[in-house]
């Protein structure tokens, strides 16, 4: 009788090394993830790091969107304490000015624009001027560019003096002040609606006040 012995136990071996091949594979993992030196890693988990570049793959192999940049924990937590809204108008070179000062420092915000009287008697309303640029931080609002005041209320509020925004960060693109009806289409559907006024768009959502 011939001894199979040797063919048998064999197999769990064979069948182990075709696991740990199949593991190390990256078309099993789920996520390719690229460092800033460029180093690329494939694994089955999320990657905790902020300044990475991240790859989905999803479960059925096909490749997903990558992720959107995460903010770092305590910028994220300044941010939703005090969000930052920057208030501009076209041809503007203070606005520039002031855009250029919350990037370079890594602030988050938003960016409001102001382009007729709806959005100026808004501006008003929020910031007691109607000038521009100006900025909230929070419920504190600063009317015209000041670097150095604007420094010391994004320190009390406690925005790092250096950038910590992701690589792939971008800034939301601007919108108005005041939201726009849509335009009726023709004159007879002008004349039958009704006035509504325009909606301020909210600041954000229960800010809080900074205290010196």
């Amino acid at each position: 009788m011939r001894r199979m012995t040797p063919a048998i136990s064999a197999l769990p071996r064979l069948l182990l090394a075709s696991l740990l091949v199949a593991a190390a594979s990256p078309a099993l993992a789920l996520y390719k993830v690229v460092a800033p030196d460029g180093s690329i890693t494939y694994t089955d988990r999320p990657p905790a790091a902020a300044n990475t570049r991240v790859t989905n793959f999803g479960r059925d192999g096909g490749t997903a969107p990558e992720a959107e940049p995460v903010l770092p924990l305590e910028l994220r937590q300044t941010a939703t304490r005090y969000p930052v809204t920057l208030y501009t108008a076209a041809d503007c070179t203070p606005c520039d000015a002031a855009r250029q000062l919350l990037q370079q420092r890594g602030v988050p915000y938003l960016e409001r624009t102001v382009s007729n009287n709806d959005d100026a008697a808004a501006l008003e309303r929020l910031s007691g001027g109607r000038s521009v640029p100006a900025l909230t931080i929070g419920t504190q609002a600063l009317r015209g560019l000041s670097p150095g005041d604007w420094a010391a209320y994004l320190d009390a509020a406690g925005y790092p003096r250096e950038s910590r925004l992701p690589r792939q960060w971008t800034q939301p693109p601007a919108t108005p002040l005041v939201r726009r009806a849509p335009a009726p289409r023709n004159a007879e559907a002008e004349a039958a609606a009704s006035p509504t006024p325009s909606a301020v768009l909210p600041v954000d959502p229960a800010p809080n006040a900074l205290r010196f």
